[in-house]
């Protein structure tokens, strides 16, 4: 009963420390401002309430926690209206639920005893001190009600109630809902049933990987000052190319993204029946922000309804009755500038109303992309860089994938890759390990998978998780729901996809899960895959993401008829996974004490959620290449509250810097194991 998942969600407010460009002031008529969207904690009643979250589309972060009472809480990024849409679902406001109960129901009483197990009992002490995690079953089931007792050195002691996991009607067992603090090295348990079962167990430590290789003096790390866009990281791998030649080459990944850019746009009239969505042809940094659009009233009676070309200016002149009165409609004025040979525009009726409302005259209004970057963020189709770092770079050493940002908002996870990538060139000459390690491995380093998101996460909405481009129909496309367009990039793999019928991704082009219109429709997904393809020596890859404390790898998806998931690996397989795991995240630890969770350490389906068309699920599939999850952001411990508190997608930068530290350690530690690998 590896990592127990239970589910609910709670909300908080995103708080970043970057400032970048404000928004610009809206200069169209009508409602172009997106509603604005935070970072939240919700909560669901059961693993039911949290599937159909997933089943939705919601846009679901990787914090999830169960509670005692046997719902689940799950970090959340929604607006008011996703929220109230969600609420029919099961979702409240973690602040709107009520409190956790302080016992579950007892057992039945009466009859024979159940038989309790304890599947896994470890202790492990962080920065903060010492902490329990214990995973046990009964044979009563979810019935059952386990409390589990604790005896540590200097006759410590501690007691904490276990929570039940149920998932798709099948019980899984019980587990605390979080690791519970210890004043002391915990060193037996004693799991308790209601029913009267009743067992023993030793604690064992956690993670107990082996020991990060031992650096020599001078070992230089922390090369990371600031957050970075994808021109400074761009800029950081092409330098550090530059200083070491003989270590790197420059990968230019051979497709293009879509680019930070999009059409310009302009809503005239009163929505939703009198109004008209102007949307350029050209981008509006190709041409689209220079144009205007008016709408005039022609002064005389019987007047047609008219469209007109004047330089950047196009000119709707309005019908008239006998009177004089304006008549033409909203859908009139969208046709007859369709309709119309040569202009640079198209034009719609606003979201699904039919247009039947009567359109007043608009002074010029010029179209706008809504983008907010300063000007020499290019605008062009962005390449996408890899670093290949090692001694032999001729394919005859084991290959090491790193990427990350493919959610655009996960701020952290380019600085890992770059923190790792320096450590490796600066220590190489000085430090044996290091150099022993690039003369036994081939690594290829991706920082940015997504330019163009992370560019308007950075200078536009902060909580961007997909790429830039819209494949939305015109009734989804009006300027005030350009924050919900985009392809979640980690949703548009070829294995176990939303297209295949697995849950976590959605076919809703303003769902935050949204897979795309097909399997590797964006060029980014393609991008990983053609280096997958290209090198066939890479063997090992980890996909970086944020934030939450995880590590994870296939399967990752599941199909919602009877919960079945991708083929698991087998147990030689499933125990190198977890094994090398253990390793990594012992050198997380190293740097400063932060612990990876072993319920958080495990299959994605295992210890998360479904999340059908992911990267590391088609690396391993389809090319044999361990791919696994790091979910950096491990919660924090309040010992004022004493409890557990998450970091959000972009801390301030202090802490964001602490991550970048310790999770550049492991991978770097993946590398060692990718390494050692080749010489069995």
């Amino acid at each position: 009963m590896r990592g127990l998942r239970a589910s609910a969600v709670a909300l908080m407010l995103l708080v970043t420390t970057f400032v970048g460009a404000q928004p610009s002031t809206s200069a169209v008529a009508g409602p172009t401002d997106p509603e604005p969207a935070s970072l939240v904690t919700l909560s669901v009643p059961d693993i039911a309430a949290m599937d159909r979250l997933v089943a939705a589309g919601a846009d679901l972060t990787e914090r999830v926690r169960p509670q005692a009472d046997g719902s689940i809480q799950v970090d959340a990024v929604v607006t008011p209206s996703q929220l109230e849409a969600l609420r029919p679902l099961g979702a409240t406001l973690a602040s709107e639920a009520p409190a956790p109960a302080a016992t579950r129901a007892k057992g039945k009483g009466g009859g024979a005893k159940d038989q309790v197990v304890i599947e896994r009992a470890v202790w492990f002490k962080s920065r903060d001190g010492y902490f329990l995690s214990v995973e046990a079953s009964s044979s009563a089931a979810q019935a059952a009600t386990l409390t589990v007792t604790w005896r540590g050195k200097k006759h410590s002691t501690g007691q904490a109630e276990m929570v039940a996991y149920v998932d798709a009607g099948a019980y899984l067992g019980h587990q605390l809902s979080t690791p519970v603090p210890a004043d002391q090295q915990p060193q037996s348990v004693t799991v308790t049933s209601a029913d009267g079962g009743k067992a023993d167990a030793k604690v064992k430590p956690w993670p107990d990987g082996d020991r990060p290789d031992k650096r020599d003096r001078g070992y230089q790390t922390d090369f990371i000052t600031q957050y970075m866009t994808p021109a400074q990281l761009n800029e950081r791998i092409k330098a550090l190319h530059r200083q070491f030649p003989k270590l790197t080459d420059l990968i230019t990944l051979p497709y293009k993204t879509n680019g930070y850019r999009r059409h310009a746009q302009a809503v005239l009239g009163a929505p939703p029946a009198a109004a008209v969505v102007v949307t350029s042809n050209a981008y509006g940094s190709e041409g689209g922000n220079d144009l205007s659009v008016e709408l005039v009233d022609p002064g005389t009676a019987a007047g047609p309804l008219r469209v007109s070309l004047d330089g950047k200016l196009i000119t709707v002149s309005l019908a008239t009755d006998d009177s004089g009165a304006v008549v033409s409609t909203a859908a009139q004025v969208a046709a007859a500038v369709n309709a119309t040979p040569g202009l640079p525009v198209k034009a719609s009726v606003y979201r699904t109303d039919p247009g039947a409302g009567v359109m007043a005259p608009v002074p010029a209004t010029q179209l706008d992309d809504f983008l907010s970057a300063p000007a020499d963020v290019s605008r062009e189709p962005a390449e996408v860089l890899a670093l290949r770092v090692g001694v032999h770079r001729d394919g005859s050493r084991t290959g090491v994938l790193a990427y990350a940002q493919e959610h655009a908002r996960e701020w952290v996870t380019p600085l890992v890759s770059i923190e790792a990538a320096e450590r490796l060139l600066r220590n190489y000459a000085t430090d044996k390990a290091t150099r022993r390690l690039l003369e036994r491995s081939d690594v290829f380093i991706v920082p940015v998978v997504n330019p163009d998101g992370a560019n308007y996460s950075f200078y536009d909405y902060n909580s961007q998780r997909k790429n830039m481009t819209n494949h939305c129909p015109p009734a989804q496309s009006d300027p005030a729901l350009r924050n919900q367009w985009g392809v979640d990039v980690n949703r548009n793999y070829a294995a176990g996809s939303v297209h295949d019928g697995y849950v976590g991704g959605s076919t809703n082009c303003q769902s935050g899960t949204y897979g795309g219109p097909a399997e590797h429709s964006e060029p980014e997904s393609r991008n990983v895959m053609w280096l997958a393809e290209r090198y066939s020596n890479i063997k090992f890859a980890m996909n970086i993401h944020s934030y939450g404390g995880y590590f994870m790898w296939p399967p990752g998806a599941y199909q919602a008829d009877g919960r079945v998931s991708l083929p698991r690996p087998t147990a030689k397989e499933e125990k190198f996974f977890l094994d090398s795991a253990r390793t990594i995240e012992e050198a997380i630890v190293a740097e400063r004490g932060t612990v990876i969770w072993p319920q958080q350490t495990g299959p994605v389906t295992d210890v998360l959620y479904s999340a059908a068309g992911n990267s590391a699920d088609e690396l391993w599939y389809d090319h044999g290449i361990y791919g696994w999850d790091f979910e950096v952001g491990a919660d924090l411990w309040n010992p004022e509250t004493r409890r557990w508190e998450g970091v959000g997608f972009q801390p301030p930068f202090e802490e964001g810097h602490q991550e970048a530290m310790e999770f550049a350690a492991g991978l770097i530690s993946l590398i060692g194991i990718a390494a050692d690998h080749r010489d069995r």
